[in-house]
C-alpha cells in the first residue's frame, strides 16, 4: 500500500465517522440545525466521493498481484458510502415532511429533490470518469504487453540474423579454402606436365641416340 494511499484511507474513515454520527445524533435535532446538519453530512459524503476516486486512481497504478485485492476493497467502500447517502436520503425526506426548508441541501432558489439529484448527478459523473480511467490503463497495459511482446520477437529476429551472418561467413572461408586448395592443386598438375614432357623428351633422345649407334655399328659392320 502506498503511503498516498494509506493518508486517503484516513480521510475517508474519518469522514465516515463524523456522517455515521451526524446521522445517530440527527433525530433529535429539529429546524435550521436538523437541516445543518444534513448539509454538512452531504458535503461529506460528496468528499468522500472525491477520496474514492482518487483512491482508485492508486489501485491503478499498483502491481497486478496486489491490485485485485484492493480493488475488493473499493468495491466495499462504495457499498459502505452508498448505504450512508441512502440513510441521508432518507433523513432528508423524513425532514422535508416536517421541519426541514427546502433550501437545506441546494442554496437559497433550490429544493431537497433538486439537490439530491445534482448530487447523483456528479456521482455519476465520477463514476464514469472512473471507469474511462481504467479503461485506459487496461489500454495502457495491453500496449506495454504488445511493446514487449514485439521487443522479444525483434531480438528473435537478431539472432536468426546474426546466427545467418555467421553461417554465410563460414561458408565464405569455407569457399576461400577451397580455392586456395584448387590453386595448390593446378600448380601441382602443372609441375607434373611439366616433368613429363621433360621425361618425353629426354626418352625421344635416348631413342633418337640408340638408334643412331645401332645405324653406326650397322655400316661398320657392312662396309
Amino acid at each position: 500500500m502506498t503511503e498516498l494511499y494509506s493518508s486517503y484511507t484516513s480521510d475517508y474513515e474519518q469522514l465516515l465517522s463524523s456522517i455515521q454520527s451526524t446521522l445517530d445524533s440527527v433525530s433529535s435535532a429539529k429546524g435550521e440545525a436538523r437541516a445543518g446538519a444534513l448539509r454538512r453530512a452531504d458535503m461529506e459524503a460528496d468528499e468522500a466521493e472525491e477520496i474514492v476516486a482518487q483512491m482508485e486512481l492508486e489501485v491503478q497504478g499498483m502491481p497486478q498481484a496486489i491490485k485485485s485485492r484492493y480493488q475488493v476493497e473499493m468495491r466495499g467502500k462504495k457499498a459502505e458510502l452508498e448505504g450512508l447517502r441512502k440513510r441521508l436520503r432518507q433523513a432528508a425526506a423524513q425532514s422535508s415532511g416536517r421541519d426541514l426548508p427546502p433550501s437545506a441541501f441546494n442554496g437559497d432558489s433550490g429544493d431537497l429533490e433538486s439537490g439530491l439529484a445534482d448530487t447523483q448527478a456528479q456521482r455519476q459523473r465520477l463514476l464514469q470518469g472512473t471507469a474511462t480511467l481504467e479503461d485506459g490503463s487496461r489500454r495502457l497495459e495491453d500496449s506495454h504487453r504488445l511493446a514487449l511482446q514485439t521487443e522479444d520477437l525483434g531480438a528473435d529476429i537478431l539472432r536468426n540474423l546474426r546466427g545467418q551472418r555467421e553461417q554465410i561467413e563460414h561458408s565464405r572461408d569455407t569457399l576461400r579454402q577451397a580455392d586456395s586448395n584448387i590453386d595448390r592443386s593446378s600448380r601441382t598438375l602443372q609441375q607434373m606436365i611439366r616433368r613429363a614432357k621433360q621425361q618425353r623428351l629426354t626418352m625421344g633422345a635416348i631413342l633418337a641416340v640408340l638408334v643412331l649407334l645401332i645405324l653406326l655399328i650397322l655400316y661398320s659392320k657392312f662396309s
